[in-house]
C-alpha cells in the first residue's frame, strides 16, 4: 500500500517565533521518527524542503542565511502563484498541514492545521497588528476549510469552537510536549537563589504585575531570592524592560541549550500570563521539578493539573501571597514539585507524535 505523504508547513522554524517554532521543530522531529518506526504507514514531508532542522533558536532562523533565504522565497512563490504552485512545491502531498505563514493550501491535497491559542480574537491588543492580521487571515481562510483540526489544550479547543463557531468533532485536542532535556536536569547554580520567569518580554506575559508582586514580598525575602527574567525582547517591551533592569535580574535571550538547566536550578517559576494557549515554560519547569505559581485563566489550570499555585494574574496581591507561601515553605517546594513532575509525564513529544500519527490516519480515512 502507498505510504500517506504528510507536509508539514515548517515555516516558523525559518523565523522569529517562540512557542509554534517550540513545537513545529520538536513536533516535526518526533513525526519522523514516528512514521520511520511504523514501516511503511505514512512518510512525513517538510515544506519548504528542509533536511535537517538545525539548532532551535527562538530569535532567528534555525538555519543558515542563504537557506532560509532561498526556502521563504519558495513560501513567497506559493503565496503568490497559488494553489497549483503550492501542491507542486509542497511535493503533492496527500494531507497538508498548514501554518498561519501560507496562504493556499496545496490543490488536491487534504488540508489540517494546528490551533495554538485565540488571543488574536480574544485580546488583539496584546499582539502587533501583524500577528493579528496573519492569525485572522489564517482562521478566517485556512480554517474554515480544513479536514480535521488539532487543538494544543482543551482550552483553546474551547475558545475555537465558541470564537469560529467550528463543529467540535472537526477539532481534536492533543497536547503538545516537553524536550526531552527538562527532565531531570542538572541544576544550574546562581550566586543567590532564584525565582524565574521564561518567555518573551511583551504585554500578554504580564510582567509588569509580577514586578508590582515581587515589591510586595517582605525585605527578606528579596534578599535572600532574586528575581531572573530569562527572554528576549517582544513588542512595546522598553518600559518593562527598564523596571526589570532596574529591579530584578535580565539575562535577554537565553540559548535553547542552557534554558533546562537554568529552569532547574530556580527556587520557583512565575509565570502570571494573561492567557496561553498551552504553555510551554510552565509544562517545562514542572518536568524540571520546580514549583510552579502561574495565572487561574486559558490553558493554565488544565496543563497544570493541580500542580501549582494559581492566582488571579491582574492582581499583584493574590500574587505576592502565592510567591510568598512557596519561598517560604520547603514541604510545600516538595509537594508542588512532585506533582509537578507527575503531571508533566503526560506531555511527552512521543505520545504527542503518536496521538498526530492516529489524528491524520483519521483525516486521511474520510477522503
Amino acid at each position: 500500500m502507498k505510504p500517506l505523504r504528510i507536509t508539514i508547513d515548517a515555516v516558523p522554524v525559518l523565523v522569529r517565533s517562540a512557542g509554534v517554532k517550540n513545537y513545529i521543530y520538536h513536533w516535526l522531529k518526533h513525526l519522523r521518527r514516528q512514521a520511520a518506526a511504523s514501516g511503511a504507514g505514512a512518510e512525513i514531508r517538510v515544506f519548504p524542503r528542509l533536511g535537517d532542522l538545525g539548532r532551535l533558536n527562538h530569535d532567528a532562523s534555525t538555519l543558515g542565511a542563504w537557506t532560509t533565504i532561498s526556502r521563504l522565497a519558495a513560501v513567497q512563490a506559493a503565496n503568490l502563484l497559488g494553489p497549483g504552485a503550492a501542491r507542486l512545491l509542497a511535493g503533492r502531498p496527500d494531507v497538508f498541514h498548514a501554518s498561519n505563514q501560507v496562504q493556499y493550501a496545496p490543490k488536491g491535497s487534504l488540508l489540517t492545521a494546528t490551533l495554538h491559542d485565540m488571543t488574536a480574537y480574544l485580546m488583539p491588543e496584546l499582539h502587533t497588528s501583524g500577528n493579528v492580521e496573519s492569525d485572522r487571515r489564517f482562521f478566517e481562510h485556512t480554517v474554515p476549510r480544513a479536514d480535521g483540526l488539532i487543538a494544543v489544550s482543551e482550552s483553546t479547543r474551547a475558545d475555537a469552537i465558541r470564537v469560529l463557531g467550528l463543529s467540535p468533532d472537526r477539532v481534536t485536542t492533543i497536547h503538545s510536549g516537553v524536550a526531552e532535556e527538562y527532565f531531570d536536569a542538572p541544576k544550574t547554580t546562581r550566586p543567590r537563589p532564584y525565582a524565574l520567569f521564561v518567555g518573551t518580554i511583551e504585554p500578554r506575559k504580564n510582567l509588569n504585575t509580577l514586578l508590582d508582586a515581587w515589591a510586595l514580598l517582605k525585605a527578606d525575602l528579596r534578599r535572600e531570592f532574586d528575581l531572573v527574567f530569562a527572554g528576549p525582547a517582544g513588542w512595546a517591551a522598553k518600559a518593562t524592560l527598564e523596571r526589570i533592569r532596574a529591579e530584578a535580574a535580565y539575562l535577554g535571550y537565553v540559548p535553547e541549550a542552557e534554558l533546562p538547566g537554568l529552569t532547574a536550578g530556580a527556587t520557583a517559576f512565575l509565570y502570571p500570563s494573561l492567557y496561553e494557549g498551552f504553555g510551554f515554560p510552565v509544562a517545562q519547569a514542572m518536568a524540571a521539578g520546580v514549583p510552579v505559581v502561574t495565572a487561574n485563566v486559558s490553558s493554565l489550570p488544565e496543563i497544570t493539573a493541580g500542580a501549582a499555585l494559581l492566582v488571579d494574574p491582574r492582581s499583584p496581591s493574590d500574587l505576592a501571597a502565592a510567591i510568598s507561601r512557596v519561598l517560604e515553605s520547603a514541604e510545600l517546594r516538595r509537594n508542588l514539585s512532585a506533582r509537578g513532575r507527575a503531571a508533566a509525564e503526560r506531555y511527552r513529544w512521543e505520545r504527542c507524535a503518536e496521538e498526530s500519527m492516529e489524528f491524520f490516519g483519521r483525516v486521511a480515512s474520510r477522503r
